[in-house]
C-alpha cells in the first residue's frame, strides 16, 4: 500500500438498538468490522440487514421516527454524538445502493461530484483524482474516451462501478455496499465481486447480500442475523470467518440458512 493508498479504519457497533418510532427492529448488535477486510451480512428478509448497514454512516436519519440505543464507532468518533458532523461522516462512510444511481449529469462530474462538495481542487488535480477513482473501480479504460457523455448512458454494470467511484472518489475510511449486485448479470457480477477483493487493500467493507455465493466468494467475515419470533426484532446469530461459516457453522439455524434450507 502506498503512500497515496487511504488508511482503513475500524468500525464498531456496541450494545446497539435500532428503532422505528416503538419498533424495535434491530437489538442487541455487537459488531467489529475489520480494516482491509470485506464482512458480509447475510440472513433472511427483514431481519434488519439493510437498517444495520444504513444506520453506519447515519442514512436512517432521514427515516422519521428513527432512533438509536447503544453506541457505533468509527476509529475513535461517536457517529451519533451531536457533535458529529454528518456531510463529513458519509464522506468518510462511503454507500453503494442496491440499484446503480447515478446523477443526471455526466460521467465526469458523477465522480466529481463529492469532490466539489467539500474543498474544490484546483481543476488539474480534480482530474486526476476523477481518473484514480475510475481506475480503481476498474472502469477507466471502458470510459476515458467518453467522460463528457451522460452516465445514464453506460450498462447496469457500468453504472454500478461509476457508483463505487463515486464513493471511493472522497477517499473515504469505510464503504458500504447494499446488495450491489442484485440488478446486475453475473458477467457484470463477477467484475463487482473482482473489485471488491481490490477495494479492501484500502478500505474497510461491509456489504450486505441475499447471495450466499457471493459472501462465499467475496467476504472474509460474515455476519448471520435472523428475526426473533417473539418480537420481530433482527438480531445477530453468529459471526465467524467466512469459511468457517460456510463450512462448519455453529448455530443451526445458520447451518440451515447457508444450505438453503430456509431463507
Amino acid at each position: 500500500m502506498d503512500a497515496s493508498t487511504p488508511s482503513a479504519t475500524t468500525m464498531t457497533v456496541k450494545d446497539t438498538s435500532l428503532f422505528y418510532g416503538g419498533f424495535r427492529a434491530v437489538k442487541d448488535i455487537n459488531l467489529h468490522f475489520r480494516p482491509h477486510a470485506v464482512t458480509a451480512i447475510i440472513g433472511s428478509s427483514g431481519c434488519g440487514k439493510s437498517t444495520m448497514l444504513r444506520s453506519l454512516n447515519r442514512i436512517n436519519d432521514r427515516v422519521n421516527g428513527f432512533r438509536v440505543e447503544g453506541t457505533i464507532s468509527l476509529g475513535d468518533q461517536d457517529v451519533y454524538a451531536p457533535t458529529t458532523d454528518v456531510v463529513d461522516l458519509r464522506r468518510r462512510v462511503g454507500m453503494v445502493f442496491q440499484r446503480p444511481n447515478p446523477f443526471p449529469m455526466s460521467i465526469f462530474d458523477n465522480v466529481a461530484f463529492g469532490l466539489t462538495l467539500y474543498a474544490p481542487p484546483k481543476r488539474a488535480d480534480l482530474e486526476m483524482m476523477v481518473e484514480t477513482a475510475l481506475r480503481a473501480s476498474a472502469l477507466w479504460g471502458e470510459v476515458k474516451d467518453k467522460l463528457r457523455r451522460p452516465a445514464t448512458e453506460l450498462s447496469g454494470g457500468q453504472q454500478q462501478r461509476l457508483c463505487i467511484a463515486r464513493a471511493i472518489a472522497t477517499r473515504p475510511d469505510v464503504l458500504l455496499m447494499d446488495e450491489p449486485c442484485s440488478a446486475l448479470d453475473p458477467i457484470s457480477t463477477l467484475k463487482v465481486e473482482e473489485l471488491i477483493a481490490e477495494l479492501k487493500r484500502s478500505y474497510t467493507v461491509v456489504i450486505v447480500t441475499h447471495n450466499m455465493q457471493q459472501a462465499a466468494r467475496a467476504s472474509d467475515v460474515t455476519v448471520m442475523m435472523n428475526m426473533d419470533e417473539a418480537d420481530r426484532a433482527g438480531h445477530v446469530i453468529e459471526v465467524g470467518a467466512t469459511d468457517d461459516i460456510f463450512t462448519n457453522p455453529q448455530h443451526p439455524q445458520t447451518e440451515a440458512y447457508v444450505s438453503g434450507r430456509f431463507g
